[in-house]
């Protein structure tokens, strides 16, 4: 006697709470909804991986897309793992694929570990569903029994080859009684079951259109017929991957499948199966193939790797990833590329381009950056892991009695306004400690120091206004009192006032374009002297990170190395300027000048 069916109940489709609380506004969202190609419905999506490897760049935008459909929806997204290949199966893979699935934010709502209403969601464990399934098509006479050896199969193979036509099944089995194949089975005798198919129907992707494989056979093959009758269910009992994808999906009721287009060619098997089972399809969506610049497809070779290159190499945040992969064949009218996942859940929908994607990784250190300023900006939990990585590899690197801050200040709470101040160049923890490595020793190489302002500016000059800087006293030394400082300088006073009149230098544009030229001398000089020329935050976010006598101390040893050369700059060409600051006029320091 055959066992129940296992799953054939028809059931109401499942919402859970929270989803259904937002099931009303989906509605009223119809037609925009049909312009972005989106179902007026909640869409229960599902993300299928296989524990025979980890998740790289493409397997994340497939689940991310899916994820974002049930989202913009109000609908459910599923895990299901496909698990019927034991012997390559990775051990450890399977618990990856749900720690690398939470660190990008795609948490799902039915799956292993949570459950749900349409469990087991292993298809290892559903290996009595797929038989059941599998003799309801026998029964119908959509599939059949398959009793031919291994050496038969391979010599009509190669006959086929040798003869110049395609490969294919003769159908030997087809014709077997139902008797004796019930009778041949149940002695055990070894077999595959068959789907018997005559033509593979078209179907209508959400991507590409119409499309499919709705082709005659050859003429050769009218003399030597074959067909692909492809098998649903191996000798060992366990399914393929074709029969056990389309049960799962309609006993799971999955509304919508977007996948890769290297699946496309398998669509038009897969709707050939939902039609001998008399069920209705899913909506298929292929997302591009994702090719290097020279057109390749990605590979470990040129970084299409498991999200542990992103993560853990490369420093990469979730956000930016996540970000990343959603720009990665989809097109959106914001004007700007940049997401969090909460956004990309309210904008998402189905405008997916055709024809491969280009993945450009300069694309996703411009993320990474833009990413790094909006956690510093919000001083969150991302931000706060961002000091934890950047204050690890500190102590890794410098030892701590180097470290130019003084207790009872932190590591922590002197990296915290160092990353605020230098966001915007942020990459990954190593790289922004090399970046910033002055900040974290008392030593600097400094080059040799050269002008860089056309005008003559006595270095003399650009001493005493570094020394000024150094009179604000300990609990007024910020950055708002450090910019409002430099920013007072009035550079044009140093300017000679008996310039002959063609080159008179009074006129508000010439005091103007002095006062630049003093301040670009003054700003070059300052980075020199506290971060020895190294690009980083502004000058006036330095000496507030550095602290009071750090930079004090900078800028004493600056003026050291400098010394001779401003006696030098006095003597020389630069006589006839300086000589313009009659009997000690220190007017041009502003509100900085000794009251």
């Amino acid at each position: 006697m055959r066992r129940p069916h296992l799953g054939l109940l028809v059931r109401r489709r499942w919402v859970c709470t929270s989803c259904r609380s937002r099931y009303s506004s989906v509605a009223t969202k119809a037609t925009a909804n049909r312009k972005s190609n989106l179902p007026d419905f909640p869409a229960r999506t599902r993300f299928a991986p296989s524990p025979t490897g980890y998740l790289h760049l493409g397997s994340l935008r497939t689940a991310l897309f899916n994820y974002l459909l049930a989202r913009k929806t109000g609908g459910q997204f599923l895990l299901r793992i496909e698990d019927t290949d034991q012997k390559r199966t990775i051990p450890g893979a399977e618990q990856r694929l749900y720690d690398d699935l939470r660190w990008a934010g795609l948490q799902w709502d039915e799956g292993p570990t949570i459950g749900g209403p349409y469990g087991p969601y292993r298809q290892s464990e559903r290996t009595a569903i797929y038989r059941s399934h599998t003799h309801d098509l026998i029964d119908g006479g959509h599939a059949y029994r398959c009793f031919c050896s291994a050496d038969r199969l391979d010599s009509v193979a190669r006959h086929r080859s040798q003869a110049g036509l395609p490969p294919g099944y003769d159908r030997k089995c087809a014709d077997i009684s139902a008797e004796e194949s019930e009778d041949r089975a149940s002695k055990g005798e070894a077999h595959v079951v068959r789907l018997k198919v005559d033509g593979y129907p078209m179907f209508n992707d959400l991507v590409y259109g119409k499309t499919g494989q709705n082709r005659p056979p050859k003429k050769l093959d009218l003399i030597d017929r074959v067909y692909d009758d492809p098998i649903l269910l191996k000798s060992d009992g366990h399914p393929t991957y074709h029969l056990a994808n389309v049960v799962d999906d309609h006993l799971m009721e999955i509304t919508h499948v977007i996948r890769g287009t290297e699946w496309m060619p398998s669509t038009p098997l897969h709707v050939a199966l939902y039609n001998a089972f008399e069920w209705t399809p899913p909506k298929f969506g292929h997302v591009p193939l994702l090719v290097d610049k020279s057109g390749q497809k990605l590979s470990k070779r040129n970084a299409d790797i498991d999200l542990t290159f992103f993560k853990d190499k490369q420093g990469i945040f979730a956000a930016t990833l996540v970000n990343f992969a959603a720009l990665l064949g989809w097109s959106h009218t914001q004007k700007s590329d940049i997401f969090s996942l909460e956004e990309l859940e309210q904008i998402f929908n189905l405008k997916i381009t055709r024809g491969n994607t280009v993945v450009a990784f300069e694309k996703l250190w411009f993320l990474q950056k833009a990413h790094a300023q909006r956690f510093a900006a919000i001083r969150g939990p991302e931000f706060e892991e961002m000091v934890t990585r950047v204050s690890q590899v500190v102590d890794e690197t410098y030892p701590q009695q180097q470290l130019p801050f003084l207790p009872p200040q932190t590591l922590a709470e002197y990296i915290s306004p160092l990353l605020q101040a230098d966001a915007k160049s942020f990459t990954n923890a190593e790289d922004f400690v090399q970046r910033n490595s002055t900040f974290f020793t008392r030593t600097l190489n400094r080059p040799d120091y050269a002008p860089v302002s056309d005008a003559p500016i006595p270095l003399a000059t650009v001493h005493t206004a570094a020394a000024a800087l150094t009179l604000v006293p300990e609990s007024h030394w910020t950055i708002e009192t450090h910019r409002f400082n430099i920013n007072a300088y009035d550079g044009s006073g140093i300017f000679a006032d008996e310039t002959p009149a063609h080159e008179a230098v009074n006129d508000e544009k010439s005091r103007t374009n002095a006062d630049k030229a003093f301040k670009k001398e003054l700003y070059h000089y300052l980075r020199w002297a506290l971060s020895a020329s190294a690009p980083g935050p502004g000058i006036p976010e330095t000496m507030s990170i550095l602290g009071r006598k750090e930079s004090v101390r900078r800028l004493e040893e600056a003026r050291a190395l400098t010394k001779d050369m401003a006696a030098a700059s006095s003597a020389g060409p630069a006589q006839k300027v300086k000589g313009a600051l009659k009997d000690g006029d220190i007017s041009w320091m502003g509100s900085l000048a000794p009251q």
